[in-house]
């Protein structure tokens, strides 16, 4: 095959986008784009995911950075949620049997806040009411005729002992601690000293009497006490009796509005109970009687405050609320911490003392996405504290009950509140790069259960005219939304050729529209600059050689090291053992390739290929492993049926950070059977390409910086037109090179060469036919190939003929071990 056959022409080296195909004049005519583009199985998965209502079939959206994930995500969930039915509201009530417990509620769509605003204005009429009835004259009335009743009746009973005492002897006298007895002796009290002067008999007689009358104050005392409680349940059953009348209709008025909620209806029959219970809150002048008012100003707040919490029982904290219609809730969290995501319960400070209710239960981002989507970066949810074994929690007991942080950690049990769990029903979709989510599958038996649904979003798409299209409608929605110029149609064909250069692919286009929307900001800005009313193809070209100059310090200081030979690479002449590689640099979002010399040297030996940079340990296992390729080939062309005598070194010059990929193998193989041919290759061709065992070229990373890269060294020293890269063929449809570069091909000043084996690629180097093996096993003579095996030969009879290693053994190809 002549060097011809394997020269690229101009039309190899770039596809173009005619933009008069594109049937507009500018971006004003297009429809700005709806949905995502070139994501078929990633839709695919999230419509699938979204369908299916059975457990664990939550969504990892996954792929690179840039690709439209979260937007596309967060599209899609939005046009899915406004077809859904709109959940209903929670809400949290007061537990009047349990107060600890509060009590979790499911009412229709937007009644959470008509119940809460209804039991605000309850409280309000229930005070007003039961104040009234408690200051009203029949109240009064009741209360005077009760006290009344029982004040004579105690009159009457403490009249009936005392006559009996009278009857004895005895006198009775009412003191603060109860009734005393007395011995009555000529018609008065006696003292203790007269009464010690009595007869024997007249004190027995006393105490016998005084023993009676004991007995009958006990049963008085106990009547008493019996008046006392009955008069206590008489007064409670007429509090009740005005409470329950005060009270009653508000409460039937509230049931009758909420009819339809059985809850509510279930609740609010305890309320009156409750009020009862507690009916001293709600008696008037309770300030005033305490003396609150001659209390300082902080103390009388705290007392107001307090008295105003107990009222708080009958409030309805309205955990969530929806519109009527609104559809199912999408809810995006960005900062996912605990409390975020799953609520929380606020502390109220009185008296120096912390306590809450179900006032001060918070809604997260869970409660609020319930019966819907939850969206969230996989990244954050990870890295967050105790939000993602809590995740997992919730998915699979499908409750959540609202609790502090950690307060399952506490050394020392304290009483909480402990919520009712709120049952849920939500879909989350989780955001990450693709290689979270395989650890997370490995790692995380819980992630397999409940993250069923993988959308792999891709980073390229197919070049077709519907492709084109839709690039046109994403840059009118760009245009649109972020108000910048229009583009015109070269602009638009511009920015195509760029997503393929992007893509690395010019059969293709990326789908990487965080660097397309950047280019499209960039460009407009370039437009306006120029004071231009459109943006052109110059102003996106502006854009692209502007990025690339605010990042390319590094590749010009090689350049300058490379043209002032500080870094020693050859442009013109031929060499033995020696050629241009090609390594690519990439520093954040910048990639650049330089040319690096490789030299090979040979002698004789006992099959030992030695890769300096490798023994050094400054080389990665890709690398190592394309150098061990290289003694794979030398087996299977040279050593079929004698062992190599060889001792070969390999290395990349002046090279002094670890060299990765197996981009190099081909020119590393290319020196060294130079160096054993005794061949020159020539230096203004720079080479890159990884080779198999069997000899064939294979495809590489990086195809247009390597060759731009070279290019670029060529033009700064002078184009001389053979100089050029020789490329593996599999590469040809990877091509996607600057203008300057395609030109100066078109014009001859410079080659892009493609092979698809060793033997192709050094006779362009040499210039030497390499020769195929005929059907004996022998080369052509005077091929390169057959001088090879001859120099092979004479290493080995150099070998033989200076005897064998110490150990007697024979030396076989293949690359030393690094050093343990």
């Amino acid at each position: 095959m002549s060097d011809s056959d394997l020269l690229l022409n101009a039309t190899d080296l770039r596809r173009e986008c005619d933009p008069a195909a594109l049937g507009i004049s500018s971006t004003e005519e297009v429809a700005p784009l709806e949905g995502a583009i070139g994501q078929p199985r990633a839709l695919a998965a999230i419509e699938f995911g979204l369908e299916i209502e059975t457990s664990g079939y939550n969504i990892y959206a996954s792929g690179p950075i840039g690709t439209g994930k979260r937007s596309t995500v967060e599209a899609h969930l939005s046009e899915t949620a406004a077809g859904r039915p709109t959940p209903g509201d929670r809400v949290y009530l007061f537990n009047f049997t349990e107060p600890d417990r509060p009590i979790a509620v499911v009412l229709p769509t937007g009644r959470g806040r008509e119940l809460a605003t209804r039991m605000d204005r309850f409280v309000d009429d229930a005070k007003r009411e039961i104040r009234g009835a408690l200051e009203s004259e029949d109240y009064a009335r009741s209360q005077r005729e009760l006290r009344e009743e029982v004040v004579a009746k105690r009159e009457q009973q403490l009249e009936e002992l005392q006559r009996y005492a009278g009857e004895r002897g005895f006198a009775l006298k009412q003191t603060p601690v109860g009734v005393v007895t007395s011995p009555l002796i000529d018609g008065h009290p006696a003292t203790e000293e007269e009464f010690e002067k009595l007869p024997q008999p007249d004190q027995e007689r006393f105490r016998a009497a005084g023993e009676e009358i004991q007995g009958r104050m006990h049963e008085f005392i106990t009547s008493m006490r019996a008046l006392e409680r009955d008069a206590h349940e008489r007064q409670r059953r007429l509090d009740r009796d005005v409470a329950l009348f005060a009270v009653g209709h508000l409460v039937d008025d509230v049931k009758t509005e909420f009819a339809d909620c059985e809850e509510v209806v279930s609740w609010l029959g305890q309320v009156p109970e409750d009020i009862v219970e507690n009916l001293d809150q709600f008696r008037p002048g309770e300030g005033a009687a305490s003396g609150e008012e001659e209390l300082p100003a902080p103390i009388s707040s705290a007392l107001r405050r307090s008295r105003g919490e107990f009222f708080g029982r009958y409030a309805v904290n309205v955990l969530v609320s929806h519109d009527e219609g609104a559809g199912a809730p999408v809810v995006v969290e960005a900062n996912p911490t605990y409390y975020n995501l799953f609520g929380r319960i606020d502390y109220q400070a009185t008296f120096g003392a912390v306590g809450t209710d179900h006032r001060y239960i918070r809604a997260g981002a869970v409660h609020r996405a319930n019966g819907g989507y939850l969206l969230l970066q996989a990244a954050d949810v990870l890295t967050r504290a105790f939000v993602w074994d809590k995740l997992k929690e919730m998915l699979r007991t499908g409750r959540l009950q609202p609790e502090n942080m950690g307060a399952q950690y506490t050394l020392f049990p304290t009483a909480m509140l402990s919520p009712e769990p709120i049952d849920l029903r939500l879909k989350v979709i989780l955001v990450g790069p693709a290689r979270l989510y395989e650890l997370l599958y490995v790692l995380d038996e819980d992630f397999r259960k409940l993250f069923k649904v993988r959308a792999d979003f891709d980073v390229e798409m197919p070049w077709a005219d519907e492709a084109i299209g839709q690039y046109a409608a994403f840059i009118s929605r760009q245009v649109r939304n972020d108000g910048l110029l229009h583009f015109d149609a070269g602009a638009v064909a511009r920015v195509v050729e760029y997503g393929a250069r992007d893509a690395g692919d010019r059969r293709r286009l990326s789908t990487s529209f965080l660097d397309i929307a950047n280019l499209v900001a960039e460009a407009s800005h370039w437009a306006r600059q120029a004071g231009s009313a459109v943006t052109s193809a110059e102003h996106v070209q502006r854009a692209i050689e502007q990025k690339a100059y605010r990042s390319n310090l590094l590749e010009e200081r090689v350049r300058r090291l490379i043209d002032e030979g500080t870094l020693l690479v050859d442009l013109e002449g031929a060499a033995v053992g020696q050629v241009n590689g090609l390594a690519a640099i990439a520093i954040g979002d910048y990639e650049f390739g330089r040319p690096v010399r490789i030299t090979a040297t040979t002698a004789a030996g006992h099959g030992d290929v030695v890769d300096i940079d490798r023994e050094t340990e400054l080389s990665g296992p890709i690398h190592d492993k394309g150098f061990l390729i290289l003694s794979g080939f030398l087996q299977d062309h040279f050593a079929r049926e004698r062992p190599l005598s060889l001792s070969a070194s390999l290395t990349f010059e002046q090279s002094y950070d670890e060299v990765e990929g197996d981009s190099a193998s081909c020119a590393e193989l290319y020196a060294l059977l130079s160096s054993l041919a005794d061949e020159p290759i020539d230096q203004g061709i720079a080479v890159t390409g990884s080779v198999n065992q069997k000899g064939q070229v294979q495809a590489i990373g990086a195809v247009n910086e390597k060759v731009e890269g070279f290019f670029e060294v060529c033009r700064q020293r002078g184009l001389t037109g053979r100089q050029g890269v020789l490329i593996p063929r599999s590469n040809v449809p990877h091509l996607m090179l600057k203008e300057e570069v395609v030109e100066a091909v078109r014009d001859g000043r410079f080659n892009v060469w493609a092979v698809e084996t060793i033997d192709q690629g050094i006779e362009l180097l040499t210039g030497v036919p390499a020769g195929a093996r005929d059907p004996t096993g022998a080369y052509p003579p005077g091929s390169l190939n057959q001088r090879i095996a001859d120099r092979l030969m004479e290493l080995a009879e150099a070998v033989r003929e200076y005897g064998a290693r110490p150990d007697g053994a024979v030396g076989h190809a293949g690359a030393a071990k690094k050093p343990s």
